[in-house]
């Protein structure tokens, strides 16, 4: 009974449901594995059913008033602990996350909205730093922040600050960009070195008993992507059929995601897959997997092979994108399975991350 009166205090005492219910959210439904893809489906896509929410895309298409172009939104919340870290804050990451998610749409980011949980106490300085941090990323990515909200919760009932970002964009209509476009003999280009998002959070945590220089790679990648799909462009459409920004549940949960969402096989060469050394020599001590870590300022490009190069070259003209590579391709067989050669020339399978490794980390 003790913990069926604790329920109470948040759910109020005239809530319709009966308390007695076994299931919980736990931390790893935030995990963006594969437990907040069951929850997603359970719970989310059964109840709010709808053409656009089946797009299962980092942002929906809508309709537009120009007949050569369509809206596409996107929205984020952000709730990182520490709101600091190497390489950025949760400022930095509300915006690149949300210009991210818009632009592997294939849109130009526009119009940003910003709404804000505030807890009791959160020194005014910091929030000001934060503010500042927001403007300077949303005018490197030439975005404007039009609309925004402010909510404030008392002492001990937030965790200083919670930000949620809504993105606007637009895209030309016969951009059929999407993870349910990979084709069979797409090459998949990675624009850079994984794990340095999560590793580098992990350090700001304090908990791995030592300080190194590794920092995020948070960053807006509109205009690398803009780059890239001018090199792709074509008479029919775009050579590259599919983007994402491996987030949470790094590069091998988002890999899963397009192979089920097309439902084709994805073969990756570990020899090819760039990680910083420290990254990983972190990654080896913890016992954790890279292929699992989060990335903030990075992105997958499915591309026709008879255009890897140049939209390869393209993306490596861009800062963000030098130390871009190819990874894999798109296979027919194992559909909606992701499977990699070792640096031993073996062959393992790699699944969708099943818990959380790291939480809060965007």
């Amino acid at each position: 009974m003790g913990d069926q009166n604790k329920s109470v205090d948040f759910l109020g005492a005239y809530c319709p449901l009966p308390l007695s219910h076994s299931d919980q959210i736990v931390i790893g439904h935030g995990s963006g594995g594969r437990l907040t893809h069951d929850l997603i489906e359970k719970v989310f896509a059964s109840q709010l059913k709808n053409p656009f929410l089946d797009q299962r895309d980092d942002g929906v298409v809508l309709a537009g008033i120009d007949p050569q172009y369509e809206i596409v939104v996107s929205t984020d919340s952000h709730v990182i602990s520490p709101i600091f870290f190497p390489g950025g804050d949760i400022g930095k990451l509300a915006v690149c996350g949300t210009v991210n998610d818009l632009s592997v749409m294939g849109a130009t980011p526009l119009y940003l909205t910003a709404g804000f949980i505030l807890e009791e106490g959160l020194q005014v300085e910091v929030l000001e730093y934060i503010v500042n941090s927001m403007a300077r990323s949303a005018a490197e990515s030439a975005v404007m922040i039009v609309a925004g909200d402010t909510k404030v919760v008392e002492r001990g009932k937030g965790d200083g600050i919670f930000i949620n970002t809504t993105g606007i964009g637009i895209r030309k209509k016969n951009l059929e960009i999407s993870g349910r476009n990979a084709r069979v003999g797409d090459v998949i280009i990675l624009s850079g070195p994984i794990g340095d998002h999560g590793v580098a959070v992990l350090q700001a945590r304090g908990e791995l008993g030592f300080i190194s220089e590794i920092q995020s790679d948070v960053a807006p990648l509109n205009h690398l992507i803009a780059a890239a799909l001018k090199a792709g462009q074509k008479e029919t459409g775009n050579a590259i059929h599919a983007m994402r920004d491996p987030t949470r549940g790094g590069l091998a949960t988002t890999l899963n995601e397009i192979a089920r969402q097309s439902n084709v096989g994805i073969w990756l060469d570990e020899a090819a897959i760039p990680i910083r050394e420290s990254v990983f020599s972190v990654c080896e001590m913890l016992g954790f997997d890279p292929l699992y870590v989060a990335n903030e300022g990075k992105c997958l490009f499915f591309v026709d092979p008879e255009y890897a190069q140049e939209v390869l070259a393209a993306i490596r003209s861009i800062d963000y994108g030098m130390q871009a590579t190819v990874i894999g391709k798109v296979v027919s067989d194992h559909p909606q399975k992701v499977l990699l050669k070792t640096a031993m020339g073996s062959t393992r399978l790699v699944d969708m991350l099943s818990g959380e490794m790291l939480p809060r980390i965007c």
